[in-house]
């Protein structure tokens, strides 16, 4: 059985969740119920990442200790990713032992392999980014994500020998083509390896300076610098060794966005390989949505709430919305305009109209049941050809993350239905009786809205099923064959009971 294993980054609880969170961790649930439809065994995982300097100053910031502050907004994440319609597999902690117990045995495994060391070093300090910039990083002498000026540090500290495993990730990512995508990051990893040798990691903080963290299984005085930790709750959620590592690991996609690319695609995969583990499959890197062409920023204030927007206008209107409006790997533009113009066009006027007329037009003209259709003539045959294309298309585009162009593929055959309806006239072939060729006609549009409802499935899960429902049909995502409906023909059963009306999507007036 093929299996799929993805991961959200597991977000850091310094903030409440908004829309950026929101966009990564719907994706990963989207791909989950599609590859779940493709009849693969999935694995669906995201958490929160509670350790270090950020999280101990918030914490008393809000007058609190970074455990309960931590409680606090992990349980913010995991409360909100039901009311998004997201069903993961598991929801991971860095604050866990599960998690503790598998940072201390991967730096044991690779401190007895002698890749970890001590020594002093001396570096600019941003504490917003919780790490250590050389000069040339620096832009201006600030910090590239922050614009702050970062602190001069010098202190003993224990390292990761990156640099060691240089070479052997240029050529893993040069041989492994689509290990990072879309290729555009991976360019952006390749340039930033090949421009200069890379430095090694310093991996500890000494206890005197931060004491919220994860102790060094070999040196008390020290806590687990905040990203070699956090990057293995990949692994430490699976559980290394155990059989479900053994069925996952091999299909782990990871799901992130471009501001932490260099974690995920430098020091990730060479911990990895430090650690004797083989590396994940495939980073999947997207872009920013903005508002007003700028990055959403807590401190900038202009953080979308993902579950308001929910409420107001629709689950799976703000689901399709999402993943339609953003080109994954690019950044996408955020507003409620274009929010609100989406529904309106593509799930109010094509896909909600399509379902409203076809379903009141089989209550008028067959008592409301599924007619059997007879012979296709030409523009039947043509419709049911745009069909095949649009779906084939479809699941080959979602497969490799165009979502955006998927979904523009299926309303290709959304609009074509609604021409279709337009030129064959069923009002017209009722009122010349023509009663067999007009059952060929509705049978045709009712097989392909059955189609649209199953393809839908992982983008818009309760509207999916809601369409499944009007044609007489109680969904069961286990017993789908998502890939064999470009090609079948007939999968919607004469004689079911359809619903009366539809009303899907409601026009929202601005």
């Amino acid at each position: 059985m093929k299996r799929f294993y993805i991961s959200t980054p597991i977000y850091y609880v310094n903030a409440r969740p908004h829309l950026g969170h929101a966009y990564t961790t719907i994706v990963a649930d989207s791909l989950t119920r599609f590859h779940r439809v493709l009849g693969e065994e999935t694995f669906f995982l995201t958490g929160t990442d509670e350790h270090g300097d950020k999280i101990a100053e918030a914490a008393k910031a809000a007058g609190s200790s970074p455990g309960q502050y931590a409680d606090e907004i992990s349980a913010a994440f995991r409360e909100l990713w039901p009311k998004l319609g997201i069903e993961h597999s598991d929801f991971i902690r860095t604050t866990e032992e599960r998690h503790k117990a598998c940072v201390r045995g991967i730096l044991t495994r690779v401190h007895d392999a002698g890749d970890i060391y001590f020594g002093e070093y001396g570096g600019h300090y941003c504490f917003g980014c919780e790490r250590f910039y050389t000069e040339k990083e620096l832009k201006d002498g600030l910090c590239p994500d922050h614009g702050t000026r970062p602190e001069y540090i010098k202190e003993k500290n224990y390292f990761f020998r990156m640099s060691k495993y240089q070479d052997w990730l240029i050529d893993h990512i040069e041989q492994n083509p689509d290990f990072i995508r879309p290729a555009r990051y991976k360019g952006e990893v390749l340039s930033l390896l090949q421009s200069g040798a890379l430095e090694d990691l310093c991996i500890s903080r000494p206890k005197t300076r931060l004491s919220w963290g994860i102790e060094l299984p070999f040196d008390e005085n020290y806590v687990t610098y905040v990203w070699f930790d956090a990057l293995i709750n990949y692994i430490s959620a699976l559980g290394l060794g155990s059989s479900n590592f053994e069925r996952f690991w091999s299909s782990a996609n990871h799901l992130v966005a471009k501001d932490i690319l260099k974690p995920h695609a430098v020091f990730w995969p060479t911990m990895l390989k430090a650690a004797g583990i083989e590396p994940y499959k495939h980073l999947n890197v997207h872009g920013y949505w903005l508002i007003k062409d700028a990055k959403m920023s807590k401190t900038v204030g202009n953080v979308v709430e993902p579950l308001a927007l929910a409420d107001k206008y629709g689950l799976d209107a703000f689901r399709y919305f999402l993943l339609r409006e953003m080109r994954f790997g690019n950044d996408a533009s955020f507003s409620e305009d274009a929010f609100v113009t989406r529904l309106n066009a593509d799930l109010a006027n094509d896909l909600g109209n399509l379902f409203s007329r076809v379903l009141s037009m089989t209550r008028k003209y067959f008592a409301g049941k599924v007619p059997a259709e007879a012979a296709h003539a030409e523009e039947d045959l043509e419709v049911i050809s745009l069909g095949r294309s649009a779906i084939r298309n479809f699941q080959q585009l979602f497969k490799d993350l165009k979502f955006s162009m998927a979904l523009e593929s299926l309303w290709d055959l959304v609009r074509g239905l609604n021409k279709y309806v337009d030129s064959t006239a069923p009002w017209a072939l009722f009122k010349a009786k023509d009663m067999e060729r007009l059952a060929t006609v509705m049978y045709v549009l009712l097989e392909h809205m059955r189609k649209l409802g199953v393809c839908l499935w992982p983008v818009m899960p309760d509207a999916s099923t809601r369409m499944l429902s009007q044609l007489g049909i109680a969904f069961d995502p286990e017993a789908v064959d998502l890939e064999s409906e470009a090609e079948s023909w007939g999968g919607l059963r004469p004689g079911l009971d359809l619903a009366e009306s539809s009303r899907l999507f409601p026009r929202v007036e601005v």
